[in-house]
């Protein structure tokens, strides 16, 4: 019988050793740890060479919320000495070495980038009793390009959230920050020449938010003091209509490629550092073949050093570097002239919160382990197409947090494995090793850096599962089979054990991607078993779901008195747990109409009943048809089941 222990109330991250301080995210490609420990306990002096600024400003911080007292250019025989210089360190440029002995810290990096991350990874230290682990750290970077989209053309932020998601890509070593803020709902950057581009009665979503000049420039400052790029997208032709709203033409005809070249002239005189512009180009049908060239040549002469396009698009240059996101997971090959970012499968708002950790940690990045000349990296990219209620329900949908810290683990390593993965894999494969050590750092992090923010992420693993099936429904999501009698009868044909809090069985793309079951049948019905123990009886809180929806798709909500259209459900020892009390059961999905409970990261815990001891859990997993009734409701067959308190 397949048991799994439950341990509620225990913090993790909660207790303190030295080797604590090895948790880092992302781990340092070449690590060293030391027996013996700096004492800082009296406070440390800094000194620098070559060209180090505004980073001396980022280790005065530091050592402030550690408790330790800094000091410039102060020498003392009784004080250890931090020193910074630029110097060749193997790896290019991003490259550094961290040195902590019991004398002082020495940070080298091969340019001031990588110095900001030699520092970013002492700041993931532990101080015990003014105390920290000595160590040689050298490391660098699989992918130059390692990047976070944010979308706020459909669902505005404010630029102090903003900030805190650039802080966040800075302490985890993400260095391109790419600004999606021109979409049919709204054109969200003011624009001198165009006042009314930005006018409350040219958008439909967000009205009469955007982003002022001081705003922008506000952001592009802050990512350069964080060595992180600021990637503006102005995407064309396409998802353009709140611009043919307020010029009252289409950006490709002849007066709307007048009024574009208009807005990207003002843009690149009120903005001249940036070097790059995101010029679009997706999800369009091109009705004027020389748009796209001529635009991008009017870009260029404007200055830009790169143009970047999404691929696949419009007809863009040789030029342009190719934005890969949609199709299977091809390889990027060493060969030609083109250029790629991968961001295939790397769209969170398709994924569920807890499935995404899985997918990101294992996702191989062009199909290849670290950048060539034709690959450089890869873009995490975070659409809210539907509509937010308030703008922190994006991060509880969408996981963004989690995804950020596996992201920048998997980007800044490299590797991955060549097939996209959902589930958690087979215990007995070194890839289950390595997910099971970044999974108990990523929680370490949880505790001690997002307390106060939302991270929606618990352990999965360790909860196992027997998986029971095939019964044949025939069509009949409700049928009862007798397994339901006696689920736990030790003879029972037992299909495969699997691991996780969520688990999917087939996923909607089932033809890129492996769900649990090899050869899933339409009209089936499946059962997943485990035991749980419970050191005490009472109430605990659990996340439980089925039907996890796309947060761009317009798909319906929940019917009453059911936790999806398949007839899932859970059973908790006899007792069947009732679905939620839907805010807005049965309501047909509209992109415009905000997800309020549908998911179990953004909804009120599910309590449930333990006895004392083992516990019983079965779920029940009917299935129709594998189309389901549109393309905006696909049938992505999965359960989450785990405690969170």
């Amino acid at each position: 019988m397949l048991r799994v222990l439950l341990l509620i109330g225990i913090l993790i991250g909660g207790g303190f050793s030295l080797s604590a301080q090895q948790d880092l995210i992302p781990m340092p490609v070449h690590t060293k740890w030391e027996q013996d420990c700096l004492d800082l306990s009296k406070g440390i002096s800094i000194s620098k060479e070559g060209e180090v600024g505004p980073e001396v400003q980022f280790l005065e911080d530091m050592f402030s919320r550690w408790g330790i007292p800094i000091y410039r250019g102060r020498k003392s025989k009784d004080l250890p000495v931090l020193s910074l210089s630029i110097a060749k360190v193997a790896g290019g440029e991003e490259a550094y070495r961290l040195m902590v002995t019991k004398y002082g810290i020495r940070i080298e990096g091969s340019s001031t980038s990588g110095l900001f991350y030699g520092m970013q990874t002492l700041r993931q230290f532990l101080v015990n009793q003014g105390k920290i682990q000595c160590v040689t750290i050298e490391d660098c970077p699989a992918f130059s390009w390692r990047a976070f989209l944010v979308d706020i053309g459909r669902n505005y932020q404010s630029v102090e959230m903003l900030k805190e998601q650039i802080d966040v890509m800075a302490q985890y070593k993400l260095n391109v920050l790419h600004f999606h803020f021109t979409e049919d709902i709204a054109w969200r950057l003011i624009s001198k020449r165009y006042p009314g581009l930005t006018a409350a009665s040219n958008m439909t979503r967000w009205s009469g938010k955007y982003y002022t000049e001081e705003d922008f420039r506000t952001l592009i400052n802050y990512c350069k003091e964080r060595h992180i790029m600021f990637l503006p997208e102005i995407d064309m032709p396409g998802h353009s209509s709140a611009f043919k709203r307020f010029f009252g033409v289409d950006m490709q005809s002849d007066s709307g490629v007048v009024y574009i070249k208009s807005l990207l002239q003002e843009f690149k005189a009120t903005y001249p550092e940036l070097a790059f512009l995101h010029i679009g180009g997706d999800e369009v049908k091109i009705t004027n073949k020389d748009f796209m060239p001529e635009i991008t040549r009017y870009v260029q002469t404007l200055g830009y050093k790169t143009t970047v396009g999404w691929d696949p698009g419009s007809n863009l240059s040789t030029s342009t570097w190719r934005q890969l996101w949609m199709g299977g997971a091809s390889v990027v090959n060493e060969e030609g002239d083109l250029i790629f970012i991968d961001s295939k499968h790397l769209y969170i708002n398709h994924m569920d919160p807890l499935e995404t950790v899985t997918t990101l940690f294992h996702r191989k990045i062009g199909g290849q382990a670290q950048e060539h000349k034709n690959l450089k990296g890869a873009t995490l990219c975070a659409w809210p197409d539907r509509a937010v209620a308030k703008p922190m329900d994006m991060f509880y949908q969408n996981a963004i947090y989690p995804s950020i810290l596996t992201f920048g683990e998997r980007i800044w390593r490299g590797g991955g494995v060549a097939h996209w993965v959902c589930n958690m894999m087979s215990e007995d494969t070194i890839e289950y090793q390595k997910f099971e050590d970044f999974e108990r750092r990523l929680l370490v992090h949880k505790d001690r850096y997002f307390k106060n923010k939302p991270f929606p992420y618990v352990k999965q693993s360790g909860l196992k599962w027997d998986l029971i099936g095939p019964f044949d429904n025939n069509g009949d999501l409700s049928q009862i089979f007798d397994l339901e009698k006696e689920p736990f009868n030790d003879n029972m044909a037992i299909y495969k054990r699997v691991e996780g809090a969520t688990v999917i069985l087939r996923h909607w793309w089932a033809d890129v991607i492996q769900g649990a079951i090899d050869d899933p049948r339409e009209n089936t019905t499946w059962y997943a078993r485990t035991e749980i123990w419970s050191e005490q009886a009472g109430i605990r809180s659990f996340w439980i779901g089925f039907n996890d929806l796309s947060r761009s798709y317009a798909s319906d909500s929940p019917k009453l008195n059911t936790w999806d259209d398949r007839c899932s459900g859970v059973r908790i020892n006899a007792t069947w747990i009732s679905p939620p009390k839907w805010k807005q059961a049965g309501m047909k999905g509209d992109l415009e109409k905000p997800l309020l409970d549908e998911g179990y990261t953004y909804r009120s815990p599910t309590s449930v009943f333990l006895q004392k001891g083992w516990n019983e859990v079965l779920v029940k997993l009917p299935v129709g048809s594998f189309k389901g009734t549109g393309w905006q409701t696909p049938v992505k067959w999965m359960f989450t089941f785990v405690a969170i308190d």
